[in-house]
Parts: C-alpha cells; sequence; structure tokens
C-alpha cells in the first residue's frame, strides 16, 4: 500500500510531508480517538515541531473502521469512496463550512483510506443524545443552503460516478431484513406506533426509493448535529463526515436536521415550517428560484430519511450502548415527525 491507514502505520517524517514540510521538521506526534462515529475511525494527531515551524498545531487523521461490518457495509455503498470525493472534487468550490483537507487517498477497493483533515477545535461535535433547539440549528440551516444551492438542478451531477451509483437493489434486498432486526433489538425502548412507521416503509419501499424529488442537487445524506461541529458560542458551525453524500432533494437533508435534532416533538412541530421556510429565503439569497409548496412535500417525506437511516445503520455498524441510545432517538423524533406531517400518505 503506497499509503498508512491508521496513526500507528503512519510516520513523522510521512506526516510533515503531507503538510507541505520537510521530513524532519516533526519531531514526533501522539494519536487520540475522537469523535463517535462508527462508519469510520477518527484521530486527533498533537504534532511536535521543531522550532520555527509554521505548521498546524493539532489534524484530524479519518481512517477505515476497525470494526469488519463496518468496513463491509462502506465497501457494498461506497461510503469511503463518496467522502474522500467530497474532499478531492467539491469541498474547495462548494461554499460549505467544511474542515480543510491536507492530504487524501484511497485504494482501488474503496476500502482504505486516508484523510488528513484540519482540526477545528475549540468547535466540538453536536449531541445527538441532547439534542438542539431551532435556534440553535439555523447556522446549521444556513451552511446545508450553501450546499444545496451549489449545484441545484445542475446536470453536472450525473456524471459523478460516486454518487451516481444505485444501491436501490441492495436496499430493497437488505432493509426489510433489517428492519425485523430493528424491531427485535428495539421492541422494548420504542413504542409500536414508532415501530410501526418501520413496517409503514417496508410496505412503501419501492415507491420510497423510486420517487423523483422537486429538485435534484447535492445532499449530505447524514445530516444530524453529530455530524456537525459548533463553535463555542453556538452562532458559527461545519458540516462533517460526508460518507453519505448523494444526490436528491436538499428538503429531505432539512427535514432529517429538524426531526433527529429537536427532543420535544410539540417543539419540533413548531419548528417544521419557520426552519423550511428559513432555508428557502436561503436558498434564494445563493441565487436559486425554488419551488415551495412542491418542495414542501419533499420535506414531509422527508421526514421518513431519518428513521430509514437509524434503521439501515444501526444493524450494519458495530454495536456499542450510546449507539443503541442514539439509533433509538434517531428513529423515535423522526417517526413523531412523519406522525405528524403525514408522511406515509403521500407515497
Amino acid at each position: 500500500m503506497s499509503f498508512p491507514t491508521s496513526p500507528e502505520a503512519m510516520s513523522p517524517a510521512w506526516i510533515a510531508e503531507k503538510l507541505g514540510q520537510a521530513p524532519g521538521a516533526l519531531r514526533g506526534f501522539t494519536a487520540s480517538k475522537v469523535g463517535t462515529g462508527q462508519m469510520c475511525d477518527s484521530f486527533r494527531l498533537a504534532l511536535d515541531w521543531a522550532g520555527g515551524i509554521d505548521a498546524p498545531a493539532t489534524i484530524i487523521a479519518k481512517c477505515p473502521s476497525h470494526d469488519e461490518a463496518s468496513r463491509n457495509i462502506a465497501k457494498l455503498t461506497g461510503t469511503y469512496i463518496k467522502e474522500v470525493s467530497w474532499y478531492r472534487d467539491l469541498a474547495a468550490t462548494s461554499g460549505v463550512p467544511a474542515p480543510a483537507c491536507y492530504f487524501h487517498a484511497i485504494e482501488e477497493d474503496e476500502v482504505e483510506f486516508v484523510l488528513l483533515l484540519s482540526d477545528l477545535a475549540p468547535a466540538r461535535q453536536g449531541d445527538q443524545l441532547a439534542g438542539r433547539g431551532l435556534a440553535g440549528l439555523v447556522p446549521c440551516i444556513e451552511a446545508v443552503a450553501r450546499l444545496h444551492a451549489h449545484l441545484w438542478n445542475d446536470p453536472r451531477l450525473a456524471d459523478m460516478s460516486f454518487i451516481a451509483r444505485d444501491n436501490g437493489d441492495l436496499i430493497r434486498a437488505m432493509f426489510p431484513q433489517l428492519y425485523l432486526g430493528f424491531r427485535e433489538r428495539y421492541a422494548e425502548r420504542l413504542s409500536p406506533e414508532v415501530l410501526d412507521i418501520g413496517a409503514g416503509i417496508v410496505d412503501r419501499l419501492d415507491s420510497y426509493l423510486t420517487r423523483e424529488p422537486a429538485a435534484r442537487t447535492l445532499v449530505h445524506g447524514d445530516l444530524r448535529i453529530d455530524n456537525i461541529l459548533f463553535s463555542p458560542e453556538g452562532d458559527r458551525c461545519w458540516l462533517v463526515d460526508w460518507q453519505t453524500l448523494g444526490r436528491g432533494s436538499g428538503a429531505n437533508d432539512l427535514a432529517y436536521l429538524i426531526g433527529t435534532s429537536i427532543a420535544d416533538p410539540f417543539e419540533r412541530a413548531a419548528a417544521d415550517r419557520p426552519a423550511f421556510d428559513h432555508w428557502i429565503a436561503a436558498l434564494r439569497g445563493a441565487g436559486i428560484a425554488p419551488d415551495p409548496d412542491a418542495l414542501w412535500t419533499d420535506y414531509r417525506i422527508g421526514a421518513l430519511s431519518g428513521y430509514f437511516m437509524a434503521v439501515f445503520a444501526s444493524m450494519s455498524v458495530e454495536r456499542t450502548t450510546r449507539g443503541d441510545e442514539m439509533f433509538a432517538v434517531m428513529a423515535e423524533r423522526p417517526a413523531r415527525q412523519a406522525l405528524a406531517l403525514g408522511s406515509l400518505d403521500l407515497l
């Protein structure tokens, strides 16, 4: 392999070179695990530079998961190639607040990869379990509107092979079985009406997967606050974890964010339309002429996406105590949203 895929395999000389420094400029480094992601492993590298070197004191290294099940599903769904492609081809010109990338590489097997990214500390990861209110989500709405505006209904989307792959047959084969396992695992944690949302998705799976959105654009695909870094003041944010990058309805991203973030169902119900209207205004500010009525339908159907991801991801990655509860709330909150918005009735 032409590049290391874990901190243990990295040398100070290799890191220094990738950061544009002489091989002997970095005396050494220490690595510590960061983040709560289960699809790959992330580390903060604290760098011990020789005197007088103008270089970052810390960086983030992203590497393949140590868990074989996570690596297998990443290969099946193109997870790692999507994130590498985001930093390689799109991030710098998108206008989206995201980490800078110093180095990217991925093998032909689309599993072995490495990213060296800027460390945005003291910005901190959002807490999915604690949730976040609408006021705290405003920077995220504005950031994702920039993503959506970048290639809104752009024909170039069809030429991006890393998001053009059709996983429909794989999902049709896997999701019903994954849902049965999910229902069994969470039978005592989630209410019957929440669990039944999954059964409704299974019954309408083909319609859900083949529905044409009102407008097609780049979507993050997993826009929850665990995948967003916030400034200490909470007035700025950066989007991270681009492993589910795809093309679809931007309203889907927005519904996913609101549905998975706001813990109280009454507070969330009061936030759906204001959040949507703020997003529409941000799109217009970026020069897009959206169709609010058609996109509101996309938003209502998009409420199912958080639940869908909770089922798919929870049964595909390494199981942890925090992960169990995180996936439970990731299903429960959007399920309440979908019930309130009549999402299944639109399929």
